[in-house]
C-alpha cells in the first residue's frame, strides 16, 4: 500500500468520491449510524489515504493544532473491511502520527476514539483522557498522544 497526503483542493474528484464512499461504507452503513459526515472540516484537513491496486482502502484526515482540538488531531481513521486483516490500520496510524510530527512539529495529538478501539490506539502511544461519551450515538473516549 502506498500513502498519499493532499490538501482538500488537491484531491481529484475521483479521489474525493472514493474517500467519501469509503467513509459512508464504514461509518454509516457498516456501523449502522446515521450522522452528518460532511461537516465542512474537510476543507481545513490534510487528507491521508492509502491505495492498493489503484483503489483507496485506507484513510485519515489530520488537523493542525487549533483547527479541531487545541492540539493536532487525527480523525476519520478507516480501513476497508476486507483489508483490515493485513494490519493496514497500524500502518495508516503510524504514517498519520509521523505526518503530524513533520508538518506541525508536535507529537501532542488529541483524538476522539471509538471506545472499542481504545486498545488499538493505546498500542500507538495514546492514553485515555476522561470518561466515555456518546458521539453520534456511538461510545467515544478522548485520547491524547504526547
Amino acid at each position: 500500500m502506498e500513502f498519499y497526503i493532499k490538501n482538500f483542493n488537491e484531491l481529484s474528484l475521483d479521489e474525493l468520491y472514493e474517500i467519501l464512499q469509503l467513509r459512508s461504507e464504514v461509518f454509516v452503513v457498516e456501523q449502522n449510524c446515521v450522522y452528518q459526515d460532511l461537516d465542512f472540516k474537510d476543507q481545513k484537513a490534510l487528507h491521508i489515504f492509502g491505495k492498493k491496486n489503484d483503489k483507496i482502502i485506507a484513510y485519515t484526515r489530520i488537523f493542525k493544532p487549533g483547527d479541531y482540538f487545541k492540539d493536532a488531531s487525527i480523525g476519520r481513521v478507516i480501513v476497508a473491511k476486507n483489508e483490515r486483516k493485513f494490519g493496514y490500520g497500524h500502518d495508516l496510524l503510524k504514517f498519520s502520527i509521523t505526518c503530524i510530527e513533520k508538518k506541525y512539529h508536535t507529537s501532542k495529538i488529541t483524538i476522539s476514539a471509538q471506545v472499542y478501539l481504545t486498545k488499538f490506539y493505546t498500542t500507538h502511544g495514546f492514553k485515555q483522557v476522561g470518561e466515555p461519551y456518546l458521539e453520534d450515538g456511538i461510545p467515544h473516549i478522548e485520547m491524547l498522544h504526547i
